[in-house]
């Protein structure tokens, strides 16, 4: 993480509580199945990595600054550019409405960020990207810290004992991110 978009450092967290969203239990609520199935969001895999990083790096009125600086963003393109970093986007009318990205290590997936410009498009692609994960072997799916947001679909908090026991497993899966058709 960083401390804010233009700050150069780099710094890794590691809490003692740690945010899952358990691929078992994920919780899709009926009205947003509803339009999951509607077809109103195109959904794409990996056509606009850069563009997807930087919308979730964009100041919004609710959040100014963000995590994520110059240096994480040339990470992750790198890890991108390796099959490493991956994004689930949701696209209406020829626009980029929302998406998330993160890094695929094993059976783990660390979810970095998220994003959204219409309502529910960001949820659409995190039910897209669990599904994808259940598909393709993954067995964690690491969302760091617990929101509000999250919660609705399941995340919880371990301890940092019972996530590096749950790491451990996962990292000796081998997941394919691109198991499933987008």
């Amino acid at each position: 993480m960083a401390d804010a978009r233009e700050d150069e450092r780099v710094f890794l967290v590691d809490p003692p509580m740690r945010g899952i969203i358990p691929l078992e239990s994920f919780h899709l609520s009926r009205r947003l199945a509803r339009t999951a199935r509607s077809g109103i969001f195109e959904l794409k895999i990996d056509t606009a990595f850069a563009a997807v990083i930087a919308a979730c790096a964009a100041p919004r009125p609710q959040r100014p600054d963000t995590w994520i600086n110059a240096g994480i963003e040339a990470l992750c393109l790198e890890l991108h550019i390796r099959g490493m970093a991956h994004s689930v986007e949701t696209w209406r009318d020829g626009r980029l409405v929302g998406g998330l990205y993160g890094i695929a290590l094993g059976g783990a997936f660390f979810g970095e960020s998220m994003f959204s410009t219409e309502t529910d498009a960001s949820k659409v692609a995190l039910a897209h990207l669990v599904n994808r994960l259940r598909d393709g072997g993954f067995t964690l799916l690491d969302a760091q810290f617990i929101t509000e947001h999250l919660k609705q679909f399941g995340a919880m908090e371990i301890t940092k004992d019972d996530y590096l026991r749950r790491l451990s497993a996962a990292l000796r899966v081998v997941g394919d991110f691109d198991q499933a058709a987008p």
